[in-house]
């Protein structure tokens, strides 16, 4: 049975693995099956800095698709954890996992500041409060006009 540190390490780097590309079918079926495995079967997980709301996330199944929406971006050269910490704390199911994704996109270098406070049991994610700077990752993938317009679109006439 993995860790919490282990666990919230791994989620990390399959994302990576996954962002990076060029895994064939089988290997990105594979990746997602990992991935949605470091959670439990009912889970809660939520982006509370998502500028546009973002729904939380409740089961295994919908990290799954969470994590396979949207088809891999264009470009990425690299993709990668740096700078990652992990806090203990009293709770021994409770960990901060400090870190950066960082890589470079076409060319154009980026660096996206992630905290992750996260409850591991049994080895598996229980809830998860992922604080991610979104306005970074927009930057970083080139959909800022899509977000600046999911923006406009939210606000009340």
């Amino acid at each position: 049975m993995r860790t919490p540190e282990e666990t919230v390490r791994a989620v990390a780097a399959g994302v990576c693995r996954l962002m990076r590309g060029g895994l064939t079918d089988a290997e990105e079926t594979a990746q997602l099956d990992a991935l949605a495995a470091c959670y439990a079967e009912e889970t809660d997980v939520c982006h509370p800095f998502d500028p546009v709301g973002g729904t939380p996330l409740r089961s295994r199944a919908a990290l799954r698709e969470h994590f396979g929406a949207g088809g891999r971006p264009a470009g990425v050269e690299r993709y990668d954890v740096v700078d990652d910490r992990v806090h203990l704390t009293p709770d021994p199911e409770v960990v901060v996992f400090e870190f950066r994704y960082a890589g470079v996109i076409d060319g154009r270098a980026f660096t996206l500041p992630c905290i992750f406070v996260v409850r591991v049991r049994d080895g598996e994610i229980v809830e998860s409060r992922d604080y991610v700077d979104h306005l970074a990752g927009a930057r970083a993938f080139g959909r800022l006009p899509a977000l600046a317009a999911a923006l406009t679109a939210a606000q009340p006439t």
